[in-house]
């Protein structure tokens, strides 16, 4: 049934009575209906500064198209979107992208928002265009049993790099140490931060990829080689933070080892992102590519994986299935 065929669906038109005047266009919008969301740690700092109250949460998500007046989105096809925290979505073109045409059967569309999405590319351009990490080098990955993380972990693992990787939880430690990680230990419960990264890599870091920022990071930018490079995508330490947290500050160092310390947002490299995810999913199907998904069932529980996921309970990716 076509968007505007006038005999459309009750739910439809329902649907339109709230969508305000002017939005919605017959021309090349269509329906989504939502089939897997995600929570990432980003909405927490991006919705304290660029939200209001009453907005709809941001997010993307994996949905289904329903209903269609766009001959790129047939009906039943599934794509990619930016509709944030919602089951249906009336959308527009700019807003969707298709899945990759040669999704195998047998690969969750959950991973289009994990491994083989968003934060799968974070890690790879991570590793490839801001450290332009090389075989042979050491890699120090934080928060290393997230989605993120754990992902670039291995990536620097097929690339001949040795990998160290920090995690909140035993479990996930060993979960660390399944993937390939050469060494890996638990920051919560080690004597001192310090020594767990002089132990796990005497001679220091090459590159750090880093997710968490705050007292962490501070002591990990000590341990850094001389022309050392450091990706920061994330700092989720400092997100629920009301006063900002102070130094030590780490600028000598920096100075006297000519460190690169590089911010970046996965955006900036858009236009490699369909050959990425074709690399990327050619790595799981072989088996280089592990991915753990920490899934929650229900709509109705977004906001208690969100919750969940800040505090860690997650070991991967983090999902919530409709």
């Amino acid at each position: 049934m076509e968007v505007c065929d006038p005999q459309m669906s009750y739910f439809f038109q329902y649907l339109l009575y709230f969508i305000p005047s002017g939005i919605y266009s017959c021309s090349s919008e269509v329906l989504l209906e939502a089939v897997f969301l995600s929570v990432d740690p980003y909405m927490r700092p991006f919705s304290r500064v660029r939200m209001q109250a009453g907005d709809v949460m941001i997010g993307t998500q994996v949905a289904k198209v329903i209903q269609s007046n766009n001959p790129s989105f047939p009906v039943g096809c599934h794509v990619v979107s930016r509709c944030g925290w919602r089951t249906h979505t009336v959308s527009a073109e700019s807003d969707i992208t298709n899945i990759l045409d040669d999704w195998p059967q047998d690969v969750s569309l959950s991973h289009a928002l994990g491994a083989i999405g968003m934060p799968g590319l974070t890690a790879l351009y991570g590793l490839e265009e801001v450290c332009a990490i090389k075989p042979g080098e050491t890699l120090l990955v934080n928060a290393a049993a997230g989605a993120v993380g754990s992902v670039a972990g291995q990536i620097a693992k097929l690339k001949g790099c040795k990998v160290v990787g920090s995690a909140g939880s035993d479990d996930k430690v060993a979960y660390l140490k399944e993937l390939g990680f050469d060494q890996a230990f638990n920051y919560k419960t080690v004597p001192s931060l310090e020594e767990a990264l002089k132990n796990a890599s005497p001679e220091g870091y090459d590159c750090y990829f880093e997710n968490v920022g705050g007292p962490f990071s501070s002591v990990a930018i000590l341990q850094m080689k001389v022309f050392g490079r450091i990706a920061v995508c994330g700092g989720i330490s400092l997100y629920n933070d009301t006063t900002p947290q102070t130094g030590p500050y780490p600028h000598l160092q920096m100075i006297f080892k000519q460190l690169k310390m590089e911010g970046f947002l996965v955006g900036r490299w858009e236009h490699k992102n369909d050959e990425s995810l074709k690399r990327m999913l050619t790595w799981m199907q072989e088996g280089n590519l592990k991915c753990k998904e920490h899934v929650t069932v229900g709509f109705e529980n977004m906001p208690a994986a969100f919750m969940g996921m800040l505090r860690g309970e997650n070991i991967g990716k983090a999902i919530v299935k409709v």
